[in-house]
């Protein structure tokens, strides 16, 4: 799956195929882009961007390709083209370090500076980036009770109601064709909803792993998996162990 390639053609090609859930009774679209849209507040929610994770990774002497900055932010501006919506919130783990907002070249500040034109930007800190950002537009807050819903970085123990968090990195992994498949994924059980990591160079972490334990209500749980133009929802019983 090559989310950047997507991003690059959604303006000219018909529209993915997206899945509609709720989240505590709030309408939600997941996209298969890794973003998701509450369209009766105009909200986008991404989450975990990582965002300068290669120079991060540069100041410690380990070389990693240095275009993952401007690839993720080139898949948040085609998410930000589609829905055009009234408030962005990013949800933590935002920079990959501490520092990673306040060194970012000027050509990215750029990019975000023109996507939060005109509209409303949260960054929600992550334990990642927990002072938060440098002269970007926009607000910092721990979490923010918006629309019915808590938007944190990292979920809550136990079962919450209304909660949309990220931290964890949700993925499944699912057959098709005779041939096991692991996605990336947004998580939800109705009550909660886990996003998946936004960033292109963001790993993920099985449902079935021991830090997903409790989370959810798995009779109730989906996993929203995304595939190259389009979101496959399987029920947790259905996905591969």
């Amino acid at each position: 799956m090559n989310r950047l390639a997507l991003a690059r053609d959604m303006l000219s090609t018909p529209a993915p195929s997206c899945a509609d859930t709720t989240v505590n009774g709030v309408a939600a679209v997941c996209d298969p882009l890794g973003a998701l849209y509450l369209p009766d507040s105009g909200v986008v929610v991404v989450s975990d961007l990582h965002l300068e994770k290669g120079a991060a990774f540069a100041r410690r002497g380990m070389m990693l390709p240095p275009y993952d900055t401007l690839a993720t932010l080139t898949v948040l501006s085609a998410v930000i083209s589609r829905y055009d919506p009234k408030v962005v919130i990013s949800l933590g783990d935002n920079f990959h370090d501490r520092i990673g907002s306040a060194h970012m070249p000027a050509e990215f500040r750029s990019l975000i500076t023109t996507m939060a034109c005109g509209r409303e930007w949260i960054w929600i800190n992550g334990n990642h980036d927990p002072d938060g950002t440098v002269d970007l537009p926009g607000t910092c807050a721990d979490e923010l009770h918006y629309g019915g819903l808590v938007f944190r970085h990292e979920p809550r123990q136990g079962l919450q109601k209304g909660e949309i968090a990220g931290h964890l990195h949700p993925a499944a992994t699912v057959r098709r064709r005779e041939k096991a498949i692991r996605r990336p994924c947004f998580a939800t059980d109705g009550g909660r909803l886990l996003m998946p990591a936004f960033g292109l160079m963001s790993g993920g972490l099985d449902l079935r792993h021991k830090a997903m334990r409790g989370l959810f209500d798995r009779t109730a749980l989906v996993a929203h998996l995304m595939g190259r133009d389009r979101v496959y929802s399987v029920r947790f019983g259905n996905l591969l162990g």
